[in-house]
């Protein structure tokens, strides 16, 4: 629910939540709910769990679609890396018939009737250049702009809930000599498939999920790929014992404190797929699930990829020194020739870049500084929804969370409100 100035002046007398508030011009416009900030899983999630509980809400979306990093974003061959039980959003399971794993394009589609079921309509084509907490009025005021000043806003709320999520940001790492290598480089933002690849060398640096399924994407379209392994890494099986790898680590740590749950897994995985280090994928000293709690750090699952690198069909390299024009350099002094670069090298959140003087999240990487459980509230009615690294199981969380606490306060105005109104008639 969102009033221009003039709606406002009419709405003054009957909307308890409008009386009151001054409108400077009438590019500001009012919001009675909360102004949700990305129309990602994270923010759609946010926005449908208010409303089921009678919270209105604008979303603004600088993208001209709900999800784009998952529409425009990522690579045709990906799958939901855990069982879809994990990855629902609130109050809409997906359908019986998706498989264990959806697809992208599923996921999408299940993501576009999940707007179509909560009719959320978030407002496309907006950026938000700042958001900032106004202490006088006690007021978050939002700052966009379309590209043309004349469709440029201030939306204004007693809530602010970023929902832009880990993902807002291509990270791009500055490697010596990349401005000098003459074939393409590029991000895994921009990667769709290795058909384009056929028969190239391709170099892809960053060894997470991503980058370990587009280096068996290139496989499959006879590519010939080497991956940059630059840290440690725990890689685990996709499944064991007959059942999700992320479900059984569930169902164990209702018994078992992380660390017993963590040999459990490595001893099971280490029968499974053998001593990973023989490879170059050295693992941390710290297991898997106290590695996740501590950093976020994601194990990989692995999808089939490990058996190309076992096949020497994928090389393994360690770190890169340096870029030449059709080669690379490694830590290791070796030297190979490459016909591309693929940067499998994550992404970063954008909020330190328009989030203005808060002390709830740290300027050096946009994450909330609190850790988990403590992610999803700040003051003043900030909020943070999909930056417990805890994927969209944590998104989901939060948005449950995020909803009860701002019901309570909505209701709470309302009255408020309601009473005041009746005393003055």
């Amino acid at each position: 629910m969102a009033y221009s100035y003039s709606e406002v002046e009419g709405k003054r007398a009957h909307d308890p939540l409008a009386v009151g508030i001054a409108v400077k011009s009438a590019k500001c416009i009012w919001v009675a709910g909360p102004i949700i900030v990305g129309a990602g899983p994270s923010g759609l999630a946010a926005a449908a769990c208010l409303k089921q509980r009678g919270v209105p809400s604008v979303i603004l979306e600088r993208s001209n679609c709900i999800a784009s990093l998952w529409k425009n974003r990522t690579y045709d061959r990906l799958r939901l890396h855990l069982p879809k039980q994990f990855c629902e959003l609130p109050l809409m399971p997906f359908p019986k018939n998706f498989p264990t794993y959806p697809t992208k394009q599923q996921f999408v589609a299940y993501l576009d009737t999940y707007v179509s079921r909560f009719d959320l309509k978030p407002v496309f084509g907006t950026t938000v250049v700042s958001a900032e907490f106004d202490p006088i009025c006690r007021f978050w005021r939002v700052k966009t702009s379309s590209g043309t000043k004349c469709l440029d806003f201030e939306y204004t709320s007693r809530w602010l809930i970023v929902a832009t999520g880990e993902n807002a940001e291509a990270f791009l790492p500055k490697l010596e000599g990349m401005d000098d290598f003459r074939g393409p480089v590029l991000h895994t933002s921009e990667y769709k498939s290795g058909d384009m690849f056929c028969g190239k060398r391709v170099l892809v640096v960053g060894c997470g999920n991503s980058g370990m399924e587009v280096c068996l994407d290139l496989c499959n379209h006879n590519a010939q790929p080497s991956l940059v392994v630059r840290d440690s890494v725990h890689i685990l099986p996709q499944e064991m014992l007959g059942r999700s790898t992320f479900g059984l680590s569930m169902c164990f740590l209702k018994w078992f404190p992380a660390h017993i749950v963590d040999r459990l897994l490595l001893l099971v995985s280490h029968f499974m797929i053998g001593d990973t280090a023989k490879y170059g994928l050295i693992r941390p000293k710290l297991g898997p699930l106290q590695l996740k709690n501590k950093t976020g750090k994601t194990p990989v699952l692995d999808v089939g990829t490990l058996s190309h690198i076992k096949s020497g069909k994928i090389k393994v390299f360690r770190g890169i020194k340096r870029v030449r024009h059709d080669s690379v350099e490694f830590v290791d002094e070796k030297e190979e020739k490459f016909d591309a670069i693929i940067l499998a090298t994550g992404y970063r959140s954008n909020v330190p870049s328009w989030l203005m003087d808060t002390d709830m999240f740290s300027k050096e990487d946009g994450f909330p500084k609190e850790q988990f459980p403590h992610t999803w509230k700040g003051k003043d009615g900030l909020y943070a929804i999909g930056f417990n690294k805890r994927g969209l199981l944590g998104a989901s969380m939060d948005a449950w969370r995020i909803a009860e606490d701002i019901e309570l306060m909505w209701k709470a105005e309302t009255k408020r409100f309601t009473d005041l109104t009746r005393a003055v008639a």
